[in-house]
């Protein structure tokens, strides 16, 4: 027995517009049997209010509407998104209007009265040219725009350095900076630009998410026997990473033991998988990267300072999004088109009052904390634009400052400046854990402005 043709996989929103109610229901019945998500629309303006609402993965449009030609739609439709997949429904022996429809950009068309097999096997082709259409743009962005914003002088020449480290020898590379800089995406470039990264492997280890029993195992791999429940053989990652790069995220958390491993490895670029004898040579390129002050925890005993030093052969340090405000607007643009279309809402972009909130707005989170905000603006914005009340309550919070410019009303009896001037650089540097470029940012001084008024008030550390 045949099985019956089913949707692609995850259910897919699809648009039904037809003032016959008779097919709308044939064709909701038949696309819902097959993992479909439907929604109907007798009109044009009936239909706009379902877009409004939700934004679909294939339309299905009746040229001959109530209120208006289906072309109409057909040309919103493709204006606002050029890859989304529309199959006209024409009347028998109308074959006119199906193809000018096709002329300007429709997927195909079928005539009445049509066969619903025929017509779910054309949505399913439709919704697989789509997702094939869609990963071969993410495949593009990944190789080309891996960094996705560099518009500030700092991230251009830190780009340019990761590109260059790329393309060279260099066989061990340390990426430091704070937690959400984009340390992760840093070692992508690497190994985009070290040449045939497609082809290569990128193995990534975060040291703190793997038990640290198993933590030797994973990297290293074992041998059949080596403890209780080795039961067969295994590849560690360091061994499947192979000519690409291993990528060993929050290296600075790695336990002793394994940082004495470590160094065996990348000195000698050899190793043994657990319970084994034979050395396996490490092809790979290893790139560590860590938010600790590394200097700091070899001084206090808690990393070998040997590995330390076999770790910052290349240094590259990845600055907070703070050190380049002519990111935060491009990548919060970027972030909400990534959304828009992740999510399906019609969002036109940010209002002025979020623009100033999200610029002024100190990101101790950096750029993660920038992608979640905007994540969550996305999802609660009512309307087609992200406005102040939309972020974060820390970030419109802070925005509202920047974005009114109203200057509290002066009392009557007058006021204590210098404390009140006291008052807020302390409240700065507190808000931003004593980072005076930070704090210098959130006051709208320069750091040596606010080093004259941390000796002035003898603030001290």
């Amino acid at each position: 027995m045949t099985e019956p043709l089913r949707l692609p996989k995850p259910a897919p929103h699809i648009l039904v517009v037809d003032d016959e109610r008779m097919i709308r229901w044939s064709l909701r019945s038949c696309l819902e049997d097959a993992g479909g998500r439907v929604e109907e629309a007798a009109t044009l303006e009936e239909a706009r209010r379902r877009l409004d609402e939700q934004w679909p993965e294939l339309a299905i449009l009746d040229l001959r509407l109530p209120d208006g030609n289906g072309m109409e739609l057909l040309h919103e439709l493709r204006a606002e998104d050029p890859d989304l997949p529309v199959l006209i429904i024409t009347a028998y022996g109308s074959l006119e209007g199906a193809v000018e429809a096709m002329r300007a950009g429709a997927y195909d068309y079928v005539s009445k009265p049509f066969d619903l097999d025929d017509l779910l096997l054309t949505a399913r082709r439709a919704l697989e040219r789509r997702e094939l259409r869609r990963l071969a743009d993410s495949r593009a962005r990944d190789a080309t725009s891996l960094w996705p914003v560099a518009e500030s002088p700092t991230s251009k020449r830190v780009l340019e350095l990761l590109q260059r480290v790329g393309a060279s020898g260099a066989t061990t590379v340390l990426l430091t900076g704070e937690t959400g800089v984009g340390k992760g995406l840093a070692a992508r470039v690497l190994h985009a630009a070290s040449g045939n990264g497609e082809e290569r492997p990128f193995i990534s280890v975060t040291c703190t998410a793997i038990p640290e029993p198993l933590l030797e195992s994973e990297i290293f791999g074992h041998e059949r026997g080596a403890f209780t429940d080795a039961k067969e053989s295994k590849k560690g990652l360091a061994e499947l990473a192979w000519s690409g790069t291993l990528f060993l995220d929050e290296v600075g958390d790695l336990p002793p033991a394994v940082q004495a491993k470590m160094l065996t490895l990348l000195e000698e670029r050899t190793f043994r998988r657990v319970g084994g004898t034979r050395l396996i040579r490490l092809e790979a390129r290893t790139v560590a990267a860590t938010n600790r002050d590394l200097e700091k925890e070899v001084a206090a005993g808690r990393f070998r300072s040997d590995l330390y030093y076999r770790l910052k052969v290349v240094p590259v340090e990845i600055p907070p999004l703070r050190e380049r405000a002519e990111d935060i607007l491009p990548l919060a643009e970027f972030f909400l088109e990534t959304f828009r279309h992740q999510l399906g809402v019609r969002l036109q972009g940010f209002a002025e009052a979020a623009r100033k909130a999200l610029q002024h707005y100190a990101w101790p989170g950096n750029v993660r904390e920038l992608r979640n905000a905007v994540e969550r603006a996305a999802l609660m914005a009512p309307g087609q634009w992200v406005e102040l009340e939309d972020l974060p309550g820390e970030v419109a919070g802070f925005g509202s400052m920047a974005v009114t410019g109203d200057l509290p009303e002066l009392p009557r009896e007058g006021v204590d400046f210098m404390a009140l001037e006291k008052a807020w650089v302390v409240e700065a540097l507190r808000r931003c854990q004593g980072n005076r470029s930070r704090a210098a940012r959130l006051l709208g001084m320069n750091r040596d402005q606010i080093r004259y008024r941390i000796d002035k008030f003898d603030l001290g550390d």
